[in-house]
């Protein structure tokens, strides 16, 4: 059966992708200059336009105040959803130096899978030479009905998501 189709047939609600920019947020010209470049770069990466995300409160030992934009969310469903997770397993992951697959210690008691990537220029998107700064990457793949971990291990290793074996 085509991954594609059993992506599409299963039961896989969403996914999100996490940036946050850390230290970013603080230089003097990141609003003006630095910012859109990551949207640019966040977008072209996932297809859709990503929402900024806000500190919600002020942390004076971080040198952060509230309502300052800390991070990028981008939610995809439906045909975007197919579409990232194809690029992911087929694209993205075989680029990381040194993979070997991705552990199921990482699936969570309610079955979301969580990938961690470190650089954006793991896409084939990004070109290393145009790109302000280097972000990493939270990816949370969620699907529709809690269960528990066994199940989403089976369903994940159905849809073509490369598991460590145990």
């Amino acid at each position: 059966m085509n991954p594609k189709t059993v992506i599409e047939k299963s039961r896989l609600e969403k996914i999100v992708v996490n940036s946050g920019f850390g230290r970013l947020a603080t230089q003097s010209n990141f609003k003006d200059k630095v910012l859109p470049g990551l949207i640019r770069e966040f977008a072209a990466i996932t297809g859709q336009k990503p929402q900024t995300r806000p500190a919600k409160k002020s942390i004076s030992g971080f040198k952060l105040r509230a309502n300052e934009i800390i991070g990028l969310r981008v939610t995809l469903r439906g045909k975007r959803m197919v579409q990232f997770l194809n690029k992911i397993t087929q694209l993205v992951l075989p680029r990381i130096r040194d993979f070997r697959g991705i552990d199921p210690e990482t699936i969570d008691e309610g079955g979301n899978l969580n990938i961690g990537i470190k650089e954006q220029w793991v896409f084939p998107e990004i070109i290393p030479e145009n790109s302000p700064v280097n972000f990493g990457l939270q990816i949370t793949i969620v699907p529709k009905k809690g269960g528990n971990r066994k199940e989403a291990v089976l369903l994940y290793q159905k849809i073509g998501i490369p598991l460590k074996k145990d």
